[in-house]
């Protein structure tokens, strides 16, 4: 770590539970961000202002002027652009140090599994279930730490599954029917949200990658925006999870 480096991540690293070493695991890491809409804009401006090294990010779409009211790294100027490219160069003017691989590509497959197993954490940024189910089974395969978050209206959730344990998995929270849900584009969603959600899941991502805290492995944090009242759910392992019943340590 260089003098410049010292001085940017001073305030993090003048922490106990960081210090040096922990500034080091995150300078080293490297993060999968599946999604750069409402909740990818927030957790990669934190990521790359908190110095992870390496941010992935994948989404095939491009900006539209509805996505500036939530979707924090894309500017007026933007629409029309590849929202992986913007993003992109704003986490570049944010932080340049942080190596920022913008990919323009629904993430499926052989290159899901891939992009997976090379990443310490996985962040679902993504805004429908078929991903998410799909996300939710290479990070079980690969045993790779999942940050998973979802927002909508007033309302948003956050989770960490982490397989290989007795913890559960996405598929142990919600039975894959193959019938997308509700969404933002047909049911709306207040901005603060969106930012309150993925600010959560950047915080569990760099708990992870610098094994601090306890993570919410195991616990499933809900917010009601409107009264502004959180919950939790404990979560328990389905032992007859499709995706990972057959899991061990």
């Amino acid at each position: 770590m260089n003098d410049q480096q010292l001085l940017r991540y001073s305030r993090q690293i003048m922490l106990p539970q960081i210090d040096i070493e922990g500034q080091e695991k995150l300078l080293n890491a490297q993060v999968l961000i599946i999604g750069a809409g409402g909740l990818g804009s927030p957790a990669s401006l934190y990521l790359a202002a908190a110095g992870v090294g390496t941010l992935t990010i994948y989404d095939d779409d491009q900006v539209d002027l509805s996505n500036l009211q939530r979707q924090i790294t894309h500017y007026t100027s933007d629409i029309g652009t590849d929202k992986v490219i913007s993003t992109r160069q704003t986490l570049n003017k944010i932080n340049p140090d942080t190596k920022v691989i913008a990919v323009k590509q629904r993430l499926l497959g052989i290159q899901l599994a891939k992009e997976v197993s090379k990443a310490d954490v996985v962040l679902d940024c993504s805004d429908n279930f078929s991903t998410r189910f799909a996300i939710n089974r290479a990070c079980v395969k690969h045993k790779t730490p999942l940050v998973s978050g979802a927002a909508i209206r007033f309302e948003g959730q956050v989770s960490v599954f982490a397989a290989g344990d007795d913890s559960p998995c996405y598929n142990c929270l919600y039975a894959e029917s193959g019938e997308e849900l509700q969404n933002c584009a047909t049911n709306g969603v207040i901005s603060p949200i969106t930012g309150i959600i993925g600010s959560i899941q950047a915080m569990e991502a760099m708990k992870l990658i610098m094994n601090i805290g306890e993570s919410l492995k195991g616990r499933l944090l809900l917010l009601d925006g409107l009264s502004m009242q959180w919950n939790e759910m404990k979560l328990r392992k389905n032992n007859q999870c499709p995706t990972c019943k057959d899991q061990s340590n």
